[in-house]
């Protein structure tokens, strides 16, 4: 089994940048591709950026491209999402997401085997 556990959520406020992380651990592999999604309340999850593992490209939501940053660390089996530029819409528990294959497209939540349990991102304005 594989176990994904995110950290570095927080309250900040509108203008402030966090880095979220996303470690895995457990049974060792090598995932197609990693995501972060965020859910706000009474809103569906959404997808926010992905990642591609062995040949890496990246991929991000309208809403956050300029301002979040995914990467990854091989050694470490972590990725990142650097969140700049952060504004109170950004509101959400935020999940990172492993998919073993690539059965769907990159933002569709039901192509992901393996989620953590979310971290909560509060900006305040």
């Amino acid at each position: 089994q594989v176990q994904l556990v995110e950290s570095g959520g927080g309250l900040v406020q509108a203008g402030d940048s966090l880095r979220l992380s996303c470690a895995a651990s457990g049974r060792t592999f090598t995932p197609h591709r990693v995501a972060w999604f965020r859910q706000a309340p009474g809103r569906e999850r959404e997808f926010v950026a992905a990642i591609t593992w062995t040949v890496v490209n990246t991929y991000y939501a309208d809403s956050v491209e300029g301002r979040f940053t995914i990467s990854r660390d091989n050694v470490k089996n972590t990725v990142y999402l650097q969140m700049n530029s952060l504004k109170p819409e950004d509101t959400a528990v935020y999940y990172c997401a492993a998919g073993v294959f690539a059965r769907t497209y990159y933002y569709e939540p039901r192509g992901y085997d393996y989620w953590g349990q979310g971290t909560q991102v509060t900006v305040s304005s």
